[in-house]
């Protein structure tokens, strides 16, 4: 790979940023949305799924320059975009170009590399998170083929915008986690319906929604992979998924630092800036410390997902540390501006909620030390 043509992508990128997100992002958090035409940019640009073949829509770029996308996002602090794009371009792309028929990825993908067609992946529901054994929706065969959908998912991001919606449906309910399918739901199909866009304490754009399938037909050809396989094929394709929430985490973090050694040059207190201050000093001089040191982490990580070599419990290990170290560095980053930072004018207000979520979404952080201690200690 040619770092400096990475480094001029990554600087288109960044203008892109600024000219097509900062005047517009603040409108997208009060709508609750990104509206779905902003993605078609992001599709001329060249900026939706990167790494997925020319055939495709793509551009066929090596996968670091999907991460340069994500991680010049996250630092810019837009974590709604951020956790928007890891669904689209960085989990249910790759799923259906890892395991869709040649029919499904001509179908979907090159209308998601150009922003015509929204992904999203429908894996929670009620009663369903960490433990998606516990999955209730169901697909009855209906004779001829194909399936009849019911049931419904919530906390799906992209669920507003989506165009297609890869969901675990239990196609086999009396054989458990081995009876769950991966199923491709067209959102314009009867049956389909949208629930409300949810409210959350932060990451506001990101439209996240509740999903309801009443009698939803669904050919044959809709089942994404093996029948029955839905389980393992999730596992399989984890280690990205986690890899990327690990990538956006850091790169947010290196963000509420940047934003505020900003602050601190600029606030007055006692007669100097307020970096003066030994405290403020010490406590930015080792969150810089620590985001270098897990940013190597995320460096070995993509170089093990692009030799196909990143395990599972690898993953869940960066996802681990990497969103813990991005809570912690943007609570004591708040800290620093005081009542300020408390303030929703404030960019680093913004920083403290949204990055709350990654240690929840794509397996808690309890659920990644459970793996990892399996891994050291079996069952």
């Amino acid at each position: 790979m040619d770092q400096a043509e990475l480094e001029l992508f990554r600087d288109t990128v960044v203008r892109f940023l600024r000219e097509e997100v900062a005047p517009h992002y603040e409108d997208w958090e009060r709508a609750g949305r990104i509206p779905p035409e902003f993605y078609l940019k992001m599709g001329e640009n060249g900026l939706l799924c990167v790494d997925q073949p020319e055939d495709y829509g793509g551009i066929g770029a090596p996968f670091a320059y999907s991460m340069v996308v994500l991680e010049e996002v996250s630092r810019a602090g837009y974590m709604a975009l951020a956790s928007n794009l890891t669904v689209h371009s960085d989990i249910v792309a790759p799923y259906i170009l890892h395991l869709g028929s040649e029919e499904q990825k001509q179908h979907y993908l090159p209308r998601m590399a150009s922003g015509e067609c929204i992904g999203a992946i429908g894996m929670t529901e009620p009663g369903a998170g960490s433990d998606l054994a516990n999955i209730r929706s169901r697909a009855e065969a209906d004779g001829q083929g194909g399936w009849v959908v019911n049931g419904g998912k919530t906390f799906i991001t992209n669920g507003q915008n989506a165009g297609v919606v890869c969901a675990a449906i239990k196609t086999d309910p009396s054989r458990g986690s081995k009876g769950v399918s991966l199923l491709l739901l067209d959102t314009d199909q009867e049956g389909f319906e949208r629930g409300r866009n949810l409210e959350k304490i932060g990451q506001h754009a990101a439209d996240t929604s509740e999903l309801f399938f009443k009698n939803l037909r669904v050919p044959a050809g809709k089942v994404l992979g093996r029948e029955g396989g839905g389980f393992g094929h999730m596992m399989d394709e984890l280690p990205r998924e986690r890899l990327a929430l690990a990538l956006t985490a850091v790169a947010h973090a290196r963000g509420a630092v940047e934003r505020t050694l900003v602050y601190v040059q600029e606030r007055q207190a006692f007669g100097q800036n307020i970096g003066q201050f030994q405290n403020t000093r010490f406590t930015l001089a080792r969150a810089q410390s620590e985001v270098e040191c897990h940013w190597a982490f995320i460096e070995k990580g993509i170089a093990k997902y692009e030799r196909a070599e990143l395990t599972p419990v690898e993953a869940a290990m960066i996802k681990y540390t990497t969103t813990e170290l991005e809570n912690r560095i943007c609570d004591q980053c708040l800290q620093l501006f005081g009542g300020y930072g408390y303030m929703a004018e404030y960019p680093i207000s913004r920083d403290f909620v949204d990055a709350r979520i990654q240690r929840i979404y794509g397996g808690t952080s309890e659920i990644m030390l459970e793996i990892v201690a399996r891994s050291l200690l079996g069952r």
